[in-house]
């Protein structure tokens, strides 16, 4: 086993009509229990990295938390538990508990609050704008820091940026996971996300798009495709959807006045 989330397994492969033995690196996957206040409330399939992080970034993407002041402990064990402790229990988290949708995420997403309910959300209000330009190349910087997926073709990235540069970077089996450890590196850093933006590698699926909009984040950009009903919600929440960022193109599904063209 390597200390990079693969592990090489001997396989039979196909290659120029020559059959041959040889030994792939795999990407690694483990189910991690989340205990919060001595409950168990969920088990995500994900890569063993950063457990802290996709721990902390799923509180606060669900509901659970709003800063990392409001947890008093948090504690990561070698047999996939997570302990959580919050400092205070209200009802309005007790009511949390089972309140889920399993998501179409790969990774056993899961999603505590209701899709029906977010359509009531207040539109977020931001005046966040990025260039087009910079879109196309934080883009492909997303793809020049996939070493996971460079060995593994397994997992998925997501990266926090601004107009400027990326921020963080995380991969995972789940591209839901990838955001939560985007999340959870800014609680732990207390980065605010108002002003920055999403850059994914997998599709815009409605509990992506409901991530960001409890984040209060107010662009996504994917290399992917959205779905309908990521669109949806994003229209009636003032989100920008960009899809397929690839090379020189992209797909502006909502809120186009978010990307500046260039020469406009």
């Amino acid at each position: 086993m390597n200390n990079d989330n693969s592990v090489l397994k001997k396989i039979l492969t196909l290659r120029d009509n020559q059959w041959m033995e040889i030994e792939d690196p795999v990407v690694m996957e483990a189910p991690v229990t989340l205990i919060l206040n001595g409950k168990e409330l969920v088990t995500l399939l994900c890569t063993p990295e950063k457990i802290d992080r996709l721990a902390l970034g799923f509180l606060r993407s669900e509901g659970f938390i709003n800063t990392i002041d409001d947890l008093s402990m948090i504690r990561v064990k070698e047999d996939g538990l997570v302990d959580l402790e919050l400092k205070s229990d209200s009802e309005a988290i007790e009511k949390l508990y089972g309140k889920r949708t399993i998501t179409s995420g790969c990774g056993k997403g899961t999603v505590f609050f209701n899709v029906l309910d977010s359509l009531q959300s207040s539109p977020l209000e931001g005046k966040l704008q990025v260039e087009a330009a910079a879109i196309t190349r934080l883009s492909k910087e997303l793809q020049s820091h996939s070493e996971l997926f460079k060995r593994t073709g397994g997992v998925h990235s997501a990266a926090l940026a601004d107009q400027n540069e990326i921020i963080f970077f995380f991969e995972d089996i789940g591209r839901h996971n990838a955001v939560d450890k985007l999340v959870g590196e800014c609680l732990l850093g207390r980065v605010t996300m108002e002003d920055k933006f999403f850059i994914l590698s997998g599709r815009i699926t409605s509990e992506i798009l409901l991530k960001a909009a409890r984040l209060k984040t107010e662009l996504i950009v994917s290399r992917a495709a959205p779905t309908a009903l990521s669109i949806e919600l994003a229209e009636k929440m003032n989100i920008t959807l960009v899809g397929f960022a690839r090379g020189q193109r992209m797909n502006i599904y909502t809120h186009q006045w978010r990307v500046l063209k260039e020469h406009s």
